[in-house]
């Protein structure tokens, strides 16, 4: 899918990195590593993902809880914390990722970010023991895993009243059983991407 493989590293040996869009780290750069299934969200995805969200939190980042539970080059929670979320918590499984975003949280000094390195249903399943609810839930596993239905049922109770969860899906193809609960907020598609954010139906 082209329009969501990172870029390789280049012939000057320089790594593949994405750009935050907005807020206070804008224009930053962000180094990623090359890994196999990785594929950052494409700014032009992320400019108009954040379009919506700045609209519908009435610009009011700061009360914003954040989780990524495939957060992979961490693009999606480096720019929630760059608009004001208050907190972000990023889940990853791949050590070369979670020591890249590491790396890329200590150069921004953002100090409300936090990694967790693990299986992302396994960390779900401990922050719902918690009782912790977030009002963005990114969640974009690999296509063709079988994550989905998963990690989305683990989203009913982490999801916090009113809030949002943003998934990633092959464009046209027809939607998978687990979206019949949640009702469809915004949407729209990038080449071979269709993108949604959702809120559960019982909300």
């Amino acid at each position: 899918m082209p329009a969501m493989t990172p870029k390789k590293s280049s012939s000057n040996g320089r790594p593949a990195q994405v750009r935050i869009i907005g807020g206070q780290w804008k224009r930053t750069p962000l180094a990623v590593v090359n890994a196999e299934g990785l594929r950052p969200t494409p700014d032009r995805v992320r400019e108009t993902v954040f379009n919506w969200l700045t609209f519908l939190f009435d610009s009011q980042w700061q009360n914003v809880r954040c989780l990524d539970l495939f957060a992979g080059s961490g693009a999606l929670g480096f720019e929630a914390a760059s608009r004001g979320a208050q907190q972000v918590i990023l889940v990853e499984s791949n050590a070369g990722a979670c020591a890249q975003m590491q790396a890329n949280k200590e150069k921004l000094r953002a100090e409300h970010i936090t990694l967790l390195r693990g299986d992302a249903l396994l960390q779900a399943a401990r922050l719902q023991k918690t009782q912790q609810q977030f009002d963005l839930i990114f969640v974009d596993p690999p296509y063709q895993s079988q994550l989905y239905t998963s990690a989305m049922l683990a989203c009913r109770s982490l999801i916090a009243p009113h809030g949002f969860i943003y998934v990633e899906l092959p464009a046209k193809q027809d939607l998978p059983a687990w979206m019949e609960d949640w009702e469809i907020i915004r949407q729209d598609s990038a080449g071979m991407v269709a993108y949604y954010l959702l809120s559960h139906k019982t909300r």
